[in-house]
């Protein structure tokens, strides 16, 4: 008997030493899972208002086993209540950051709505064309389930600077800010463009990280802007992938991408990377105002009242990957670009800054038509990425489906939101009934 008692503990030692050992192996993948859904919890409930973060939720095996509840000061995930916790700690101003503790962040400046006329503007006049091509965009030529697929949440639109058009699903309204992903890079873009207009910034400053004293010494400012640095990355959205690493297992995000080695010599290849746009805006905020650059130099001046750019555990605001605003917040950044940086007859972006900012980037490339923070519809070879669209059409595109479309010769802005993991969002098809609509 004593025997077997023996072989028994041995067994149940054996079992537990290799349940840990999994989990350990396993670990960085599950803090993935619980960050995202932490991060997920406290920015729909805080930011957006909303009580329903499970639907922003994206389809993944741990999602049936993810135990999250949103608190007064954020959010908190786990898996069955008990492993690879991850906290997100909200902070007024600043949304929703993923830490160990509480980012220390300065204090937020102030916006004044009244800079943006897009918030008080009233709802626009039904014109019949108009409104087929907004019924077809939120899939009234669909089935339910391919309804359900399109997701499509909130669409609005200015013609000639006027809001013409503007309709919501069931559950969101012109006050509910929506995340726009990647969206994010082209704020990046006037950022950068506002830094470069007052003289603090150059697009071909190197240097830019102390500790990079080998090759990465010549990366520029514009190689981070076009995604030409050269820095190893993965984009691919899975589990402790480099770009779900940066986003839910690192608090000091730029610091974990400047870590990355050279896979292509600067300015030779062009590879999509969050990361890149993530640490030039680390290095544009350095000493120029941190987790509080955008609001003071673009969100304030422009009157953008619900956008909320993200911040990491460092204080670097995030600005590949979260700024939330309202449609009508996305419109008023297109409006801004479409009118070349003149907001309220002040010019803020060098003069030609947004044409050269759409203009896709003549490299090697594994992209379709990327330019700098911003997509452009006619290829450096001249080719068009979607025909039926005038070639000086860009966009800011985002992950789910988020897309900023901007038509100068139209003078045209379409903001497409929703939440769409896997249908076609049919974005240019909405742009193209559009344009017919309003001729």
């Amino acid at each position: 008997m004593r025997v077997w008692v023996k072989v028994v503990g041995i067994v149940v030692a054996v079992l537990v030493v290799g349940l840990v050992g999994v989990y350990w192996w396993q670990r960085p993948m599950l803090l993935t899972g619980t960050g995202y859904a932490a991060h997920n919890a406290c920015a729909v409930t805080h930011i957006a208002g909303r009580d329903n973060p499970d639907a922003d939720l994206p389809g993944n095996p741990l999602v049936p086993v993810l135990r999250t509840q949103a608190t007064e000061a954020g959010a908190d995930s786990t898996i069955l209540g008990l492993l690879a916790r991850q906290r997100a700690w909200l902070t007024q101003g600043f949304g929703c950051t993923i830490a160990a503790q509480a980012p220390t962040l300065p204090a937020p400046t102030p916006v004044d709505a009244t800079a943006n006329p897009y918030l008080s503007a009233p709802e626009p006049t039904e014109d019949a064309a108009v409104q087929a091509a907004l019924d077809n965009a939120f899939g009234a030529d669909l089935d339910d389930a391919g309804r359900a697929a399109l997701g499509t949440r909130g669409v609005v639109v200015l013609s000639h600077g006027e809001l013409v058009a503007e309709q919501y699903a069931d559950g969101f309204d012109a006050s509910t800010p929506q995340l726009g992903w990647s969206m994010s890079k082209s704020l990046a873009n006037l950022l950068a463009g506002r830094l470069v207009a007052e003289g603090q910034v150059s697009l071909d400053d190197d240097h830019l990280r102390p500790e990079w004293t080998d090759e990465r010494a010549s990366i520029t400012v514009r190689q981070l802007l076009q995604m030409t640095s050269g820095l190893a990355w993965d984009e691919t959205y899975d589990l402790n992938t480099p770009i779900t690493r940066m986003l839910y297992l690192e608090p000091d995000m730029a610091g974990y991408v400047a870590s990355q080695p050279l896979a292509h010599q600067p300015g030779t290849h062009l590879q999509y990377s969050s990361g890149s746009t993530t640490l030039l805006c680390a290095i544009l905020a350095a000493g120029r105002g941190g987790a509080d650059l955008p609001r003071r130099e673009l969100f304030g001046p422009l009157g953008l009242a619900s956008m909320v750019m993200e911040t990491d555990g460092a204080g670097t605001p995030v600005c590949s990957s979260y700024a939330w605003a309202t449609p009508r917040d996305w419109a008023a950044v297109g409006q801004f670009a479409l009118a070349d940086g003149v907001w309220n007859g002040t010019r803020m972006l060098p003069e030609g800054w947004m044409a050269d900012s759409t203009t896709a980037v003549d490299v090697e490339s594994e992209e379709d038509g990327y330019a700098s923070g911003w997509w452009a519809n006619q290829r450096a070879d001249g080719t068009l990425r979607f025909p039926g669209l005038p070639a000086d059409t860009y966009f800011a595109i985002g992950h789910d489906g988020q897309w900023l479309t901007v038509v100068p010769s139209a003078e045209l802005v379409v903001v497409r939101m929703g939440f769409t993991p896997e249908a076609d969002e049919q974005a240019d098809r909405l742009t193209g009934e559009l344009l017919a609509a309003l001729g």
